[in-house]
């Protein structure tokens, strides 16, 4: 996923404010939280992303919406919205718990597959490449896309492992085309 700078940017700034502070946890817990939310509401999408709502108003509506956060996460909301990034909140705060992660050493795998695995045949495919750490945590996303007709694709940081059956079928049709 492609993030902006300015999510990068803001997100640095809060990491470093919640080292210096020592509440990265709790605003970690937040900043999932505010992700988990944006992401459930469309109206709020379109309230944020409407410009001729003022910027009073947004962030009144938002100290209601996030009334159960800490001072920091709430003091921050109010900044992003003030100049301008309302937007950009959800990157933020996804680029933020990205952060955190990196931190924390949490390896971040999606797992493109046509059809849904069990949880054994999951770990089967982890296990089998030399990208997986099983010594560190990770975070597992599961993406299901029938387009890619079988087998999976393994993304794994920035390093990816094609096996699927689409691919393959590609391959094979370019081979053809060369000899």
């Amino acid at each position: 996923m492609l993030t902006s700078k300015v999510a990068k940017r803001y997100a640095q700034g809060l990491l470093e404010f919640t080292t210096d502070t020592g509440n990265i946890s709790t605003v970690f817990d937040e900043m999932k939280a505010v992700v988990k939310i944006i992401d459930s509401s469309k109206e709020l999408n379109a309230f944020f992303a409407t410009p001729f709502i003022d910027a009073k108003k947004k962030a009144s509506a938002s100290e209601q919406i996030f009334s159960t956060f800490s001072e920091a996460s709430k003091n921050f909301i109010q900044l992003v919205i003030k100049q301008g990034r309302e937007t950009q909140l959800k990157n933020i705060a996804q680029e933020f718990i990205y952060k955190v992660e990196d931190i924390q050493g949490v390896q971040r795998i999606t797992l493109t597959t046509a059809s849904e695995l069990s949880q054994t045949n999951l770990e089967g495919i982890l296990k089998s490449t030399p990208l997986f750490d099983s010594n560190k945590k990770y975070d597992l996303e599961t993406i299901i896309k029938p387009e890619i007709l079988g087998g999976y694709i393994l993304r794994i940081g920035d390093q990816q492992v094609d096996a699927s059956v689409k691919t393959k079928l590609s391959n094979l049709s370019k081979e053809f085309q060369l000899n």
